[in-house]
């Protein structure tokens, strides 16, 4: 049975509990307000990172790892590894994690070290994290995990709704005109998270609405709950998130739920009171 590593970027937004429960390792981004710098879940945690974005007249900026932190990791005892990353279109932390390897390969040609291009983020990204570690645990060789998740990344069914767009549409991940119509009419917009593109695909007013909604969009994206994991997550809002899952667990039962904070990667765009699920 080989022993495989897994490794991925902070932003990830898996709770503690579950990168401890499936020994997922964390190389952390860093994260910025002006001249203030941080390491994102080291010196600054999710509740710090709302709070000080509210007072910030500007967007806080997010780092990507560097290659020496990713190199770090790559100094194990595994002679294999698998490398999960946020979507290349997001940030460079794909380019930073290959680069590594690229590095680290030229003097230690034992190791066998494989990244892979999420082409998604936050939970979208945890999704097929757990999946590997899943195989990982199941003695699956390499090849075999690699391919599935590569495989997988097209089946992640991600949506959520946000409290406001401003944040969106200041870093450029939403239309202008589309975000400036929705938030003039004071509705709340639904957004579907793909290939690394955070996209308004509907809206509805009020909270309990767009709730509602984001519901019917991830139940009605998948046949049945056999085999699936649903994630959910929340911008410094957990009733939101819980009132998401009873709604879906009203017609979907998943023997396997994660709940999570989106941490300051996501949170720079979606701006606190979003809640998002995905499944896979």
């Amino acid at each position: 049975m080989d022993k495989i590593k897994i490794i991925t970027d902070g932003s990830c937004d898996l709770s503690h509990e579950v990168l401890n429960k499936f020994n997922i390792n964390v190389v952390p981004l860093g994260v910025s307000f002006g001249e203030e710098h941080y390491t994102a879940g080291v010196d600054i945690d999710n509740k710090e990172f709302y709070a000080k974005m509210k007072e910030s007249k500007e967007l806080p900026k997010t780092f990507c790892p560097s290659p020496e932190n990713f190199c770090k990791e790559y100094q194990c005892e595994e002679d294999k590894i698998i490398v999960i990353a946020l979507s290349s279109k997001l940030s460079g932390t794909y380019n930073s994690a290959s680069l590594a390897r690229d590095l680290y390969l030229s003097e230690h040609k034992e190791k066998d070290i494989r990244v892979i291009d999420s082409m998604t983020g936050s939970i979208g990204a945890g999704l097929l994290l757990i999946k590997a570690a899943k195989m990982i645990s199941e003695g699956k060789d390499i090849d075999e995990i690699v391919e599935v998740i590569e495989n997988l990344k097209e089946k992640i069914s991600f949506y959520g709704t946000l409290e406001t767009l401003e944040n969106a549409i200041k870093g450029g991940r939403i239309n202008p005109l589309a975000g400036k119509i929705i938030g003039a009419l004071n509705f709340k917009a639904i957004v579907q998270i793909k290939d690394g593109v955070v996209k308004p695909i509907d809206k509805a007013r009020g909270e309990s609405n767009s709730i509602k909604k984001v519901a019917n969009y991830i139940t009605s994206s998948i046949e049945d709950t056999k085999d699936k994991i649903l994630c959910l997550m929340h911008a410094n809002c957990p009733e939101k998130a819980h009132k998401l899952l009873s709604i879906i667990e009203k017609t979907h039962k998943f023997d396997e739920v994660y709940i999570s904070e989106v941490g300051p990667v996501m949170g720079t765009y979606t701006s606190e009171g979003a809640v998002l699920g995905a499944v896979l």
